[in-house]
């Protein structure tokens, strides 16, 4: 197996544990989803409709009222009107029977209505005021109430209904949720485990080969690198073990075994299908390896002034800066990830490239040149890139049951669908908070997904620095009196104007100052400041919470970084995304302050004149 095809492998218990988790989401929301619907299709009509009959069967009694009062017109056009409306909505109703005991409140209320229907069939024709007053309060006003009775009944099972199974709905939620997070630890510390195991296992021949490397550097011509296996770093592991026999070789033998020798460490580097390139202590090229010549066009055969001409601009770059980092003796330099890969072109296609460098030592420990390996990541990259789309697909499909969900909460806690006890509307609060909390989460996910994918348009205009300020403030007004916190904004006169989109740059205020007001303990403050600094507009978000440590300052600025200990939620996307919004004005941003005295968060924005 490959060394790609190995690092491929230890990324995949993470990924499938990243599916199984989305999988059981998704089942998750469509049960629930599923359980709203059944309350909608089967009590609400129900519940409309006895609504509707009670409100119909008033107007009608005040039709009968008017005919005794001597409004014959009035009262004879208003039944006509209602009469029809009760006939329609009690149909409806009994179309639509779901409960135990409604079959026959339906049945009740449909005789007691024929009943009215008759007494006022018989009451309307009725000449006399003292005659009509006579019938309708010996029948028809008893009629009456037994048909709004009715209706009440009806309603009442229903809304009874309805509490029952939005109650089982939510113990379904919570048994739902515990599930859903016992599954994601579950898969989660499994994908790492896995991923641990096999990226320990996988890193254990370098281990081995560095050892042997620096033992023969030391001057231990003994020293080999003992590696099983058939991938890249087993035959580099081969290749060395022969580059140190011919190295003792040569220490005992003639020019011809040097040469031999160098033929042989020359193999080794070709064998690699990565472009390998190496550095002699004045900077220039010695040797390249068949990657570097087909890949790069970079050749030593050439009587050119400059080997690395033909390589791309990015590379030239690169390697320039690495060589003399080497040479410097600044140490080995590893990449941090992929994110530090070159995008480059490479045989007529994109290729991503991950460069190492190391420096070649002499017997005495000095730098006598550098060695620069370019990593091909590409597939590496198309799968995070793959990874990353599943993130944004999932978020994308959390969007509609969570919408929905939020609707459903908001009318039960406005009460739409019938009255709630405190408790219960304690409880549909909490759930409200946490729907709203997870729809910061998709939505920072969905940032994410246009950040990464590139389809994130910037509208820029001139924009005054003193408004934006004052705007990001503003929203967060109310947020910082309810916690306690002094909210302050301390403006620079004669600010100006700055280059931005005014959206985009909202979006990063809003996750600064959010978090300044997050990590503010109550009766702390917070300060928005502006000032024109080195052609650009700073903007500064001071709090006195605990501040962040130095060794995090890089880190908080990554992708689902967490502070050690951190107990507020989040995705650990805020601050990644605001650094993403101000790199693309071509702004910077940063973090200042000491561990408990309070964190300074800043951004840079060029003026218009820029």
């Amino acid at each position: 197996m490959t060394l790609r095809s190995k690092l491929l492998l230890a990324q995949a218990p993470t990924v499938l544990a990243v599916i199984a988790v989305g999988v059981l989401a998704s089942v998750t929301n469509g049960k629930l989803a599923r359980s709203s619907e059944l309350i909608l299709k089967d009590n609400y009509r129900s519940v409309l409709a006895a609504q509707r009959m009670k409100e119909a069967i008033e107007r009608v009694d005040s039709a009968a009222l008017f005919l005794v009062a001597g409004e014959e017109a009035a009262g004879l056009r208003q039944a006509e009107q209602y009469v029809p409306l009760f006939e329609r909505e009690l149909k409806a109703q009994e179309g639509n029977i779901t409960e135990v005991g409604e079959q026959q409140a339906t049945t009740t209320l449909r005789a007691r209505w024929d009943l009215y229907r008759r007494r006022l069939g018989t009451f309307t024709p009725l000449a006399t005021e003292v005659e009509r007053r006579r019938a309708y309060f010996a029948e028809l006003q008893p009629a009456f109430l037994a048909v709004k009775d009715g209706a009440d009944v009806i309603l009442a099972i229903n809304q009874d209904a309805m509490l029952r199974k939005s109650e089982r709905a939510r113990r379904m939620a919570d048994r739902l949720d515990a599930a859903t997070i016992a599954a994601a630890t579950a898969a989660c510390l499994l994908g790492l485990l896995s991923s641990l195991v096999l990226t320990t296992r996988l890193l254990r021949p370098l281990g081995i080969l560095r050892q042997a490397a620096r033992r023969l550097g030391e001057g231990d011509s003994q020293a080999r690198a003992r590696v099983s296996g058939r991938d890249e770093i087993a035959e580099v592991a081969g290749e060395f073990n022969t580059m140190a026999d011919r190295l003792a070789q040569y220490r005992q033998s003639s020019l011809g075994e040097l040469i031999a020798a160098q033929q042989q460490s020359q193999a080794a580097i070709d064998s690699l299908p990565d472009p390998v390139l190496i550095f002699d202590a004045e900077r220039h090229l010695v040797a390249v390896n068949h990657a570097a010549e087909q890949n790069l066009r970079v050749t030593l055969d050439t009587e050119a002034d400059d080997p690395l001409a033909p390589a791309p601009p990015e590379v030239r770059a690169t390697v320039d800066r690495l060589a003399a980092q080497m040479l410097a003796g600044r140490g080995a330099y590893q990449p941090r990830g992929l994110e530090d890969a070159l995008r480059t072109a490479a045989a007529g296609q994109e290729v991503f490239l991950l460069p190492r460098a190391t420096p070649v030592l002499s017997e005495k420990g000095g730098v006598i040149g550098a060695a620069i390996l370019l990593q091909d990541v590409t597939r590496l990259m198309r799968f995070d890139e793959l990874k990353s789309n599943l993130v944004a697909t999932v978020a994308h499909e959390f969007r509609t049951p969570l919408t929905s969900l939020r609707m459903a909460l908001h009318l039960c806690l406005e009460q739409a669908v019938g009255p709630i006890t405190e408790k219960q509307a304690d409880l549909l609060f909490a759930a409200r908070q946490d729907t709203e909390r997870l729809q910061q989460i998709v939505d920072d996910l969905l940032d994410l997904s246009r950040i990464q994918s590139g389809h994130m348009e910037l509208n820029r205009r001139a924009v005054d620095a003193a408004t934006l300020a004052r705007d990001a403030v503003k929203a967060f007004a109310a947020t910082a009196e309810a916690r306690g916190i002094d909210l302050r904004v301390e403006l620079m006169p004669s600010l100006g104007e700055v280059v931005a989109d005014p959206e985009r740059i909202a979006l990063a205020f809003d996750n600064l100052i959010g978090n300044a007001i997050k990590y503010t303990p109550a009766g702390g403050r917070v300060t928005v400041s502006a000032e024109s600094h080195d052609h650009a507009v700073r903007f500064a978000i001071q709090d006195t919470g605990p501040g962040v440590p130095p060794e995090h300052r890089q880190a908080i600025f990554e992708r689902f970084f967490r502070m050690p200990g951190a107990t507020e939620p989040g995705a650990g996307l805020g601050l990644y995304i605001a650094k993403e919004i101000v790199d693309a004005h071509g702004g910077r941003i940063g973090v200042d302050g000491e561990p408990g005295q309070g964190s300074t968060f800043w951004l840079e924005l060029p003026v218009e004149s820029a």
